[in-house]
């Protein structure tokens, strides 16, 4: 089953309202993810801020409201807004939203089923809460970063690991349980989501290893991180790069059957960190003998667990991910399509109809959404 490509109302999360103020990073990528689902999003911003009709993906999904919130008249609006809404999402620093007068103690005051989310690096307290960060920094102090690299330096992994898989995907997840929460209590509350928290909870499984002396703080030292040789990429002879992961020790005989290394007794010794540097020479040896396409049709997709490295652009077109419709053309920009997927609600990419104001947003709202009733 493929994601739909663009879709009327809809999706697991229809009739659910989020009241997004607009920002950078997480805050977005989650209000995406939300509006992929069907919630009905309306995006408030700043004059001059972001352009609501840009083909900025993340921005999909949901129209754009310019609001000037020292006015009290847009000041008025968005709380109209709000006290019709079912979630919130802002990414201010602590205290911007109390000083607009849209702090939690007054919405929740005027909808107390409201859930509250605030995504921020830091959090809302602790001695670095009102500082400025990024996904680098947030990434840093949990451990989290000084383990992704070579041996020699840490290597920031894009911004997946702070803002969107220990930001954006923690602030859903608490939004939905708020909201599950609220559905059988009747009462809303704050979704404290900082990014610092979220990747250091991406991190549980190191942070057990280590305390049980498993896990050794240098980088390429360990299983996972690119130490064993058998969990790593390769150069190949064209220049370009595959990567290998039989953990098991069906998948490693299947892999040490196809590649011809079943006769070298030093790949016996898989679990000895002293021959790792061998067995890594022998494996750089053996895949610049041929293409990465060669290696392709040697081995991707058997149980040996062998794959390209691919480009953004050459993804899009590999054969599986096509099949399955992982990325979806609009307006002549490639992007993600909807995940994960539903067998009965499917998500989509909704179109965002013509020009909204403030006004038009709270007549929208006026009747009871679905999360409400």
């Amino acid at each position: 089953m493929t994601p739909s490509r663009t879709a009327g109302p809809g999706g697991p999360l229809a009739g659910l309202r989020v009241v997004e103020f607009a920002g950078i990073g997480p805050g977005p990528f989650a209000a995406m993810l939300l509006a992929d689902m069907g919630a009905d999003l309306v995006r408030l911003d700043r004059p001059g801020g972001a352009d609501p009709y840009s083909k900025n993906v993340v921005s999909r999904g949901r129209p754009t409201v310019t609001v000037d919130l020292k006015d009290p008249a847009d000041l008025a609006g968005a709380l109209a807004l709000l006290d019709r809404a079912d979630a919130l999402i802002e990414g201010f620093r602590p205290g911007v939203m109390e000083r607009l007068g849209l702090g939690p103690d007054t919405v929740l005051a005027r909808n107390p089923r409201l859930v509250y989310g605030r995504m921020t690096g830091w959090g809302q307290d602790g001695p670095l809460a009102k500082s400025a960060g990024h996904d680098i920094t947030y990434m840093a102090v949990t451990g989290a970063l000084a383990a992704i690299g070579p041996a020699d330096h840490p290597v920031p992994p894009l911004n997946l690991v702070g803002d969107y898989g220990g930001g954006a995907l923690y602030l859903v997840t608490g939004i939905l349980a708020g909201l599950l929460s609220a559905g059988r209590t009747g009462c809303g509350q704050v979704v404290d989501a900082a990014i610092c928290d979220g990747a250091a909870s991406l991190m549980a499984m190191f942070s057990e290893l280590a305390s049980q002396g498993r896990w050794s703080d240098r980088r390429e030292a360990n299983l996972l991180d690119g130490g064993a040789p058998w969990y790593r990429t390769y150069r190949c002879a064209d220049g370009e790069h595959v990567a290998i992961g039989p953990l098991e020790p069906q998948f490693y005989a299947l892999f040490r059957r196809l590649t011809g290394l079943d006769s070298d007794p030093d790949f016996d010794r898989r679990d000895d960190p002293a021959v790792w540097p061998v067995l890594r020479r022998k494996l750089e040896a053996l895949f610049l003998g041929k293409s990465r396409d060669e290696w392709c049709r040697l081995l991707e997709g058997t149980d040996a667990c062998l794959a390209p490295v691919l480009t953004l652009g050459e993804a899009a077109l590999h054969p599986h991910l096509t099949a399955r419709g992982t990325f979806v053309t609009i307006d002549g920009t490639v992007q993600p399509a909807p995940a994960p997927r539903f067998s009965e609600t499917a998500s989509a990419i909704r179109p965002v109809s013509g020009p909204l104001t403030l006004a038009d947003a709270v007549r929208r709202w006026s009747g009871e959404g679905a999360f409400r009733s």
